[in-house]
């Protein structure tokens, strides 16, 4: 087996701050969120926007408890029904009507697929099918559309998010189906349907192979994101 040197290659959970007029909304909160924002420096977090509840995107919860300690309030969080209900059940101290001193202060906002405000974001729930589930990508400000762990986009989501400025799709490996997330191949023709100023790829598996041998083999308005990369829109 071949290992790389390039940071590029070393990937941790996938995951998106999203940083607008000084405030912070964070997209998913896996178990690497800790080190995440240490290494990126974020002080503050306002909330957090979830796609749907398996554990590599929701089990960071119990680190915002410096970001709740720092502002004096507790920690704004939306998703499906469904998906705060699962967290419920994997954090039930943090939801308890009487909490220990210290626990996670929050506050649940049952989203479904309608426009809202929050922290001066315009935020748009897009569908999305991961698998045998639904779950949700998110349109931010008209701008950027955030879309992991799909395995396939509904029409309406494709027409809701035509020619928008930033896509940033999932895409596991190069090669071989997988029932729950779109291959290279599969992700580079939602693309094309969506055209997009620029895409980038995320949730990338190690079968996708090393960084720089693939990016060369890839149209030239998709790339394929990696761990501490920043876009400015």
């Amino acid at each position: 087996m071949n290992f790389s040197t390039n940071p590029k290659d070393k990937r941790l959970r996938t995951s998106a701050v999203i940083t607008k007029n000084g405030r912070n909304i964070n997209i998913d909160c896996g178990p690497d969120f800790r080190y995440q924002m240490l290494r990126a420096g974020i002080k503050t977090m306002e909330g957090i926007l979830y796609t749907h509840e398996h554990n590599d995107h929701v089990l960071g919860l119990d680190d915002t408890r410096p970001f709740i300690h720092l502002s004096g309030k507790p920690m704004d969080l939306f998703g499906l029904e469904r998906t705060l209900g699962e967290i419920r059940k994997r954090f039930p101290y943090a939801f308890s009507d009487k909490k220990y001193p210290g626990a996670p202060a929050i506050s649940e906002h049952i989203i479904g697929f309608d426009e809202f405000e929050f922290a001066g974001f315009k935020i748009l729930p897009l569908k999305v099918i991961h698998g045998d589930l639904t779950i949700t990508g998110y349109k931010i400000d008209n701008k950027i559309a955030y879309i992991t762990d799909a395995s396939m986009l509904p029409d309406e989501t494709i027409d809701t998010i035509k020619n928008v400025e930033i896509l940033v799709l999932s895409a596991l490996r190069k090669t071989d189906k997988h029932f729950a997330h779109f291959t290279l191949e599969e992700a580079i023709e939602q693309v094309k349907r969506i055209n997009p100023g620029r895409a980038y790829f995320t949730h990338i598996s190690l079968g996708m192979g090393f960084h720089d041998e693939t990016q060369s083999e890839l149209p030239e308005n998709i790339f394929l994101a990696y761990d501490g990369l920043e876009i400015e829109i």
